[in-house]
């Protein structure tokens, strides 16, 4: 009965660990290297200033080759791989919600994303234009570019 016991507590012991995906701690940073051989560091935590943007870019093509959606749940970061997920809080209310980088930005000086309309209307910052965010990368993207079917 011990040595049942024993292996019972073995097993849940070892068995409950973190996933090796998420295993490298807060102040973990990924490498990445564009086509033209420019190595980028990436931090897995950021914190600054988040914008939106919406109706002038609907349907257009975003950096990563598909077709942008302003109510989807989609963010512009300079540097991040596209297809990253990343959680994205809002510091002024709290609210947060997973964001997938598709697209790069944002071009305004002192801002760290740019997310979809729909993004900031569950964010709950369209009112104020902008908001205070922290960045939380869950995962780095492959960065691979979308194929388009009309062309």
């Amino acid at each position: 009965m011990t040595k049942v016991i024993t292996a019972v507590l073995s097993l849940m012991l070892f068995g409950c660990h973190a996933s090796p995906r998420y295993g490298k701690g807060a102040n973990a940073s990924h490498t990445t290297s564009s086509p033209s051989g420019k190595v980028t560091k990436h931090r897995s935590t950021m914190t600054g200033v988040s914008s939106f943007y919406a109706e002038d870019f609907h349907g257009k093509i975003t950096a990563n080759g598909e077709t942008y959606d302003m109510y989807g749940l989609t963010a512009a970061h300079k540097t991040l791989p596209f297809n990253s997920l990343v959680k994205v809080t809002n510091l002024d209310n709290d609210k947060t919600l997973t964001l997938r980088i598709n697209d790069r930005g944002p071009y305004a000086k002192g801002r760290i994303l740019d997310c979809s309309y729909g993004a900031a209307v569950k964010l709950g910052f369209i009112g104020h234009g902008t908001a205070r965010v922290k960045i939380e990368v869950i995962e780095f993207g492959d960065n691979k570019y979308m194929k388009r079917k009309d062309k």
